[in-house]
């Protein structure tokens, strides 16, 4: 099959961000489909240009780069601009593209998805449309998304997508219910997952720690976006009241929009058991989670996040460290069936230091619920499962 994937932060393992796509695109090009991206050269982390390149490959994927306008994180209108300058060049770079078989569109966002249906409209191929986030519900239940004409014309664009999609797929079964009761369509679930061979450490984490000066310190780390979904101030609070504890530290890795904030709030408040370091790629993670002792998972308090099955929860299962999760949903029932970390009320600051604290005494209860972590990766979330079942579900699209 000849699969093209229209996807907006698309990432390799070389850069910062979300790899899912790159590491199922990469087994599937090992089975011998031949896989072309189309992406943008601007970082969604950073809205500034990361590729100067029309084109490159990596890993046996052949990567189309798209212009997009600059500047996602300067305000509402800037980022609408990267949105529909890339939905509108990406169709027209999808033309070039011959012999396709299969358009693989995701949400969010859903201009993309938009693409990815006409181009599959006009190459008469079949159009595969994966959600995995509920949006627009999930930027209008942050705030994000407040102007009732684009909230109409969102969700109208969101029920087109679903129904003309000849297949959907969900990376969380919490949104399952949401698009059957919008379209009717059951979508398949393809979870979210990781690679535990992406973290394997070549010095368990020694480097980072005395580049760090973490010494013998109980290690909570977070590795993400630094955004208004992510709740970070939850964390600077809980780290103040735990500003006693010297062998007590909070490693964030990462960027967003919320970054510099959080920075000037933890300087103010003179916490030196914080430390904010770079966004890491997937490349070099391994070594950087290998110094924790447990992976923290958070998002605000909101109803909608009880449906997602975040990837950085999947990633410290899959580095064999516990999750310290304070999120509640499908995620929490996932992480205690596999007694893989330990849930904690979402929006509750001293829940949080109390179990830091708790888990500090307890580094070889932390261990154990690391390995079943890793365990439950290698058995039911790795990404060549995940790999495998998209390709036998565009293998049915074939066959219509």
């Amino acid at each position: 099959m000849h699969i093209l994937l229209i996807h907006q932060a698309f990432t390799t393992t070389g850069n910062a961000g979300g790899t899912r796509h790159f590491e199922i695109a990469r087994y599937l090009a090992t089975k011998g489909h031949q896989i072309t991206v189309i992406t943008s050269p601007v970082s969604y982390l950073t809205g500034e240009k990361e590729n100067a390149a029309k084109a490159s490959k990596v890993d046996g994927i052949n990567i189309l780069y798209s212009y997009t306008s600059k500047g996602m994180h300067k305000g509402f209108f800037s980022r609408l601009c990267a949105f529909f300058s890339f939905m509108i060049s990406s169709f027209f770079k999808a033309l070039s593209v011959p012999d396709v078989d299969i358009v693989w569109g995701t949400s969010p966002n859903l201009f993309q998805g938009l693409t990815a249906w006409l181009s599959a409209k006009c190459k008469k191929a079949g159009f595969l449309f994966e959600i995995r986030d509920l949006w627009p519900d999930f930027a209008i239940e942050l705030g994000v998304l407040t102007n009732p004409l684009l909230i109409y014309f969102s969700k109208k664009l969101e029920k087109f997508l679903y129904l003309h999609a000849d297949r959907l797929i969900v990376n969380s079964p919490g949104f399952i219910p949401s698009i059957q009761k919008k379209c009717g369509k059951i979508p398949a679930l393809v979870a979210n997952g990781s690679d535990p061979e992406m973290f394997r450490s070549s010095d368990q984490g020694e480097t980072f720690r005395k580049e760090y000066h973490l010494d013998q310190s109980f290690v909570v780390m977070y590795c993400g976006a630094h955004g208004p979904a992510n709740d970070l101030d939850i964390v600077l609070d809980a780290a103040d009241m735990l500003r006693n504890r010297q062998d007590i530290k909070f490693v964030l890795v990462g960027s967003g929009k919320d970054k510099t904030r959080l920075m000037e709030n933890a300087s103010q408040k003179k916490l030196k058991n914080v430390i904010f370091t770079p966004p890491v790629s997937k490349e070099n993670i391994a070594n950087v989670m290998a110094a924790s002792d447990m992976g923290l998972a958070i998002l605000k308090p909101i109803p909608l996040f009880k449906t997602t099955y975040p990837n950085k929860v999947f990633d410290t299962m899959a580095a064999g460290k516990p999750v310290l999760l304070q999120i509640d949903g499908v995620i929490r029932e996932l992480v205690e069936t596999y007694d893989a970390g330990i849930f904690i009320e979402p929006g509750n600051a001293e829940a949080l230091a109390n179990a830091v604290t708790a888990m500090a005494a307890d580094r070889e209860r932390c261990r154990e619920m690391g390995m079943n972590g890793y365990q439950a990766i290698c058995k039911d979330f790795s990404r060549e499962r995940a790999a495998n079942l998209i390709e036998n579900i565009m293998k049915t699209m074939l066959k219509k």
